[in-house]
């Protein structure tokens, strides 16, 4: 294992960080506050509790986990396509480094960032609303899994974008859309039948719920469904990792 060659990706996308922090890291800590404020202050005071939380709290994994999604993605995806965008993909490609230590690299540093950035909006939310978190150890291991799987999708977005615009295409058309849509912001048991059914096709809702499960010991799916969820996400984005550079596909255009 080239872990010269890992670290010296690693420590490059994390540099990038600190010249992008505003964009980066400042930005999506503002958002989520102003969530916060209007969602849970403002609103939250005029609705019940769910599922026995005030509707503040229960604001909160649903926004964590909004933004270290969409986060993750950007974070891998700009990092590899402005490789390919510039040229110096081939360079790291002619390097004496493998697939593996070359992902290990970009997606290592951007799930490090969005990983973070979740521990900070956290820590942003408790200023806000009294946290309760009943299974610190599954709450890490959940953050942690989510922010390497949808690194590893934002890797396969900006292999397979060609310009810029695809670049946002599937965070902002696919990936908003269904985190909006699985509960982040209620509980499905609020749905009518028929839409509790729709949303359980929604793998999204799985990565919330097992995140909300571990700060307040509820959840709208089982614990090992959302883990199942998990393993499975991770396993396609590993075989499309795996499919890219055994066949080069828009690597050696």
């Amino acid at each position: 294992m080239n872990w010269y060659g890992i670290r010296a990706i690693y420590l490059y996308e994390m540099g990038r960080t600190r010249r992008t922090l505003l964009q980066g890291i400042v930005s999506p800590v503002i958002t989520t506050s102003l969530y916060f404020v209007v969602f849970g202050a403002a609103i939250g005071s005029r609705i019940d509790e769910i599922q026995g939380i005030s509707y503040g709290a229960f604001l909160v994994p649903g926004l964590i986990m909004f933004m270290v999604l969409t986060q993750s993605v950007s974070y891998a995806s700009f990092g590899i396509f402005f490789q390919r965008f510039s040229g110096t993909i081939y360079e790291l490609l002619s390097a004496p480094m493998s697939a593996l230590e070359i992902v290990l690299g970009h997606v290592g540093a951007a799930a490090s960032k969005s990983f973070v950035l979740g521990c900070i909006i956290l820590a942003t939310a408790s200023f806000f609303v009294p946290l309760e978190i009943q299974h610190p150890g599954w709450m890490l291991i959940f953050l942690l899994l989510t922010c390497i799987t949808f690194s590893l999708l934002g890797f396969i977005i900006g292999i397979w974008a060609d310009g810029f615009d695809k670049l946002q295409f599937v965070p902002l058309l696919l990936i908003t859309p269904l985190a909006f849509l699985g509960g982040t912001f209620y509980a499905i048991e609020m749905l009518p039948p028929f839409w509790q059914t729709v949303t359980l096709f929604n793998p999204v809702l799985y990565l919330i719920s097992g995140f909300r499960w571990s700060f307040y010991g509820v959840g709208d799916v089982s614990l090992w469904a959302s883990l199942g969820m998990i393993a499975v996400f991770l396993g396609l984005a590993l075989l499309l990792v795996w499919w890219i550079f055994s066949t080069g596909y828009r690597l050696k255009d």
